[in-house]
Parts: structure tokens; C-alpha cells; sequence
């Protein structure tokens, strides 16, 4: 039986019984937090041998001979650019490699475009009168904070199973105001859906009425699956070809939640056209990024296969992880009509829907009782989600003991809130 169907003073008795389990967790001093997607320490130790002094202390030249201890090569050495090509699918030539930060390549993106225009024979989006990105949701909040800080406004894409509504991006791509959209295509945050190959072949056929029109096609979870076999994402540029639109595309990744956040590297891939602009700025930012470690990640890897090999042991950590949670969603709010969640094969995030004005209360029952939540609105431009609904949910950094008191406490704080809710 639902909530709703619930008799009144059955459903004001049960209100009554689950406030009284709550005041109990508050009693128990819980520090617990559920806020964002970081790898847990078992992640970041099975990397360690990343920092193997004895790889590169006999030889740190790359496979040309240049000594990647010096300046230079800001575009990333050829051996580190071909092993993302081999795993992105794409020629080496279309690659360039950078930090451990590919926030910080699409903040640049940005901020290049907003002074500079997206290349010759553009003017910068600063000069225009009206500059929109398009934005699924829910989404990724970096993307809003980058947005919001260049003061671009964000037009909201529903979301579906599939990807971003394709009715709706067709019908807004038809106003020239529209530059661009930021995306998460495979195992999307927050909600863990990978695009339909329906989608990709979609998105790369829009005939967008901005010449300048770019997407940030931000694939982080691109080798990120949490059960066997994963998903396949359709190969952007390879559908995009079909209808002379790679100019319109970006992509993004890193080795982030691979090896270690603080220490990797980021990678982008682009049309000739795309990498030639962005290597021209690159020529006055930069004299060089971390070389030594785009060899100490070639050197461990070797090649796609090492990767996918390596993702396998980030994969045994985090599965059991994101089991205890979706059980714990099911066992304690299923059939009950008043939650619905993503059981997503890879990424970093669960998603989780309540009843409509309902998560800012969640999030805040949690906190006063330990569990730090992502803020309810995160997964929305400017942080206003307009139903008040969805709260996003990382499993990974917690120890599983921690994840499993963390989650029944959520579930608890649900189930409080949509009965407040139904009492009016």
C-alpha cells in the first residue's frame, strides 16, 4: 500500500513512530557524508605503483627523445596523445593532453570563447546580446558554476532513460542565442543514463542556427563502469562526420577517478580545425604541462587494454557500494509511491527523485541527524531545482558500513518528509 492510500490517522500514527526513529539516529553523533563523488582510499591505493620512482628515473625522454623534464610540447607527448586516442577512438592528431583538471579545459573553453570567439572569423560571446547554453537536468553543477560565472544564461533540457529530450534541443538549437550545451553522454551525472545511440546520432545531426554553436561533450565516466560489461557510447565525431559537424563538438576526460584526482591527467579530442585554435592559446598560456606524469601514465598503462584492466579493480570497490545503497532504497521505499531512483550500470552517482517540495527537507533532516547531502538544487542551473525533487547520491567515498547507516538514515529522512508533505 502507498502512502497516499494510507488511512489519515494510519498515516498521522506512522509519522508520529518514524519521527521518534529519527530522534533516536540523532542521538547516536553520526559524521557521515554522502556529498560528492570522490574515490574512497581503497581507489586511490590500488594506483600507487603510478609513482614508481624506477619508471622513468633511467630514461624520462618520450618516444621522440625529448627529455620530458624540460619545457615544451604543451600539446602533450605523442605516446600519452595516441593512448587516449586508441581508448576515445579517435586519430592521435585530433588529441591534446593536459593537467590533472578537465574542469579546468572547459572553464578555458569557455572563457576563450567569451573573449575570443570560437575561431577565426567568430566574434567573442561577450559582444553578443544574448548568449545561452543549453543544460540537461538534471545535471552536473560545475558546468552551472562555469556558466553563471561568465554570465551565460542556462536554459534547462529535460532528461529522459535516453538522454536530453531531442524535441526540445531541436526546437532550441533554432534560436542563434543558443551557443552550445555542456553534457555528460555516458553514465551521466547524477543520474548514471548513457545516451541512446538514438541521442548521439541525434545530436550530431542538429543544425544548430548559431555558426559558433559548440558542445562541451564532457565524457568523465567514459571507462567508468560499476557492473560487468558496462554501456556503449556511440563515438561522437564518427556521427558527426556523417553530417560535416565535428566542429561542433568538444570532448573532455581524465584519469581523475582512474588514478588519482590530484594527479592525473586530462585529455581533450577535437576536430583539426579545433585543435589547431586551441593549440594557438595554448602556445601563450603554457610552455608545458606535467610530462613527467603523461609518461608515468603511459609507462603503467601501456595501452587502452591496461586501462580497461585497471577499471576493473575500481569496479570491485565501488559495485558492492552501490548495491547496499539500492538495496537500501528498495528495501525501505519501495512500493510506498513516494521515491523513485536510477540504477545505473557506471559512474559515480545514484539519483534519487522524492516527492515534489520535498528534498530541500530530506537534506536538511540528514544533515541535523549526520548525513551530508549534496545541497537539494545542485543538479539544477543556479541551484533552483523548480519541483524540488531530485538529490543526488555518491556512494563512493564511504566505507560500506558508514554508505549503509548513511543510506537507511536517508531513506528514513524520505519517508518523513513525503508523510509531512501528505499531512499538509
Amino acid at each position: 500500500m502507498t502512502y497516499k492510500e494510507l488511512p489519515v490517522e494510519q498515516r498521522h500514527a506512522l509519522l508520529n513512530q518514524l519521527r521518534g526513529d529519527y530522534i533516536a539516529c540523532q542521538t547516536r553523533g553520526l559524521k557521515l557524508d554522502m556529498s560528492r563523488g570522490k574515490p574512497c582510499k581503497e581507489q586511490l591505493d590500488i594506483s600507487m605503483d603510478l609513482l614508481n620512482a624506477g619508471m622513468i628515473a633511467n630514461n624520462a625522454c618520450d618516444s621522440t627523445g625529448f627529455d620530458t623534464r624540460n619545457y615544451g610540447v604543451p600539446d602533450g607527448i605523442p605516446e600519452c596523445r595516441a593512448l587516449f586516442a586508441e581508448l576515445l577512438e579517435i586519430s592521435a592528431e585530433n588529441v591534446l593532453v593536459f593537467g590533472n583538471s578537465s574542469l579546468n579545459i572547459m572553464y578555458d573553453l569557455i572563457s576563450q570563447y567569451w573573449i575570443h570567439g570560437t575561431g577565426a572569423g567568430t566574434k567573442p560571446w561577450s559582444l553578443k546580446r544574448a548568449v545561452k547554453v543549453l543544460c540537461p537536468v538534471p545535471g552536473y553543477d560545475r558546468h552551472f558554476a562555469i556558466l553563471e560565472h561568465f554570465g551565460i544564461e542556462m536554459v534547462p533540457v529535460p532528461t529522459n532513460s535516453e538522454g536530453p529530450d531531442l524535441h526540445v534541443l531541436a526546437e532550441l538549437v533554432a534560436d542563434p542565442a543558443v551557443k552550445g550545451m555542456f553534457c555528460v553522454p555516458k553514465y551521466s551525472n547524477p543520474t548514471g543514463i548513457t545516451f541512446s545511440d538514438e541521442t548521439v546520432c541525434a545530436i550530431a545531426a542538429l543544425t544548430p542556427a548559431a555558426t559558433d554553436f559548440r558542445v562541451i561533450w564532457d565524457n568523465a565516466y567514459c571507462v567508468h563502469d560499476v557492473r560487468e560489461g558496462g554501456e556503449k557510447l556511440l563515438n561522437i565525431f564518427a556521427e558527426a562526420a556523417k553530417h560535416g559537424h565535428e566542429e561542433y563538438f568538444i570532448e573532455v576526460t581524465s584519469t581523475s577517478k582512474i588514478t588519482f584526482p590530484g594527479a592525473g591527467v586530462s585529455v581533450l579530442a577535437a576536430s583539426k580545425a579545433n585543435v589547431a585554435a586551441i593549440k594557438a592559446r595554448l602556445a601563450v598560456q603554457t610552455i608545458g604541462h606535467d610530462k613527467l606524469n603523461q609518461l608515468r601514465h603511459v609507462r603503467y598503462f601501456k595501452n587502452a587494454a591496461g586501462i580497461l584492466a585497471h577499471m576493473q579493480k575500481h569496479r570491485a570497490i565501488l559495485e558492492p557500494k552501490f548495491d547496499a545503497v539500492l538495496a537500501s532504497l528498495e528495501r525501505n521505499l519501495g512500493g510506498l509511491g513516494i521515491a523513485e531512483w536510477t540504477n545505473p550500470r557506471g559512474g559515480y552517482f545514484i539519483s534519487l527523485d522524492v516527492p515534489e517540495r520535498c528534498a530541500k527537507r530530506v537534506g536538511e533532516l540528514c544533515k541535523e541527524a549526520g548525513v551530508v547531502l549534496t545541497p537539494s538544487g545542485a543538479t539544477y542551473p543556479k541551484g533552483i531545482d523548480p519541483k524540488d525533487r531530485n538529490i543526488r547520491i555518491a556512494p563512493t567515498l564511504p566505507p560500506i558500513h558508514e554508505l549503509e547507516t548513511a543510506a537507511e538514515l536517508l531513506c528514513l529522512c524520505v519517508k518523513i518528509a513525503a508523510l509531512e508533505r501528505l499531512e499538509g
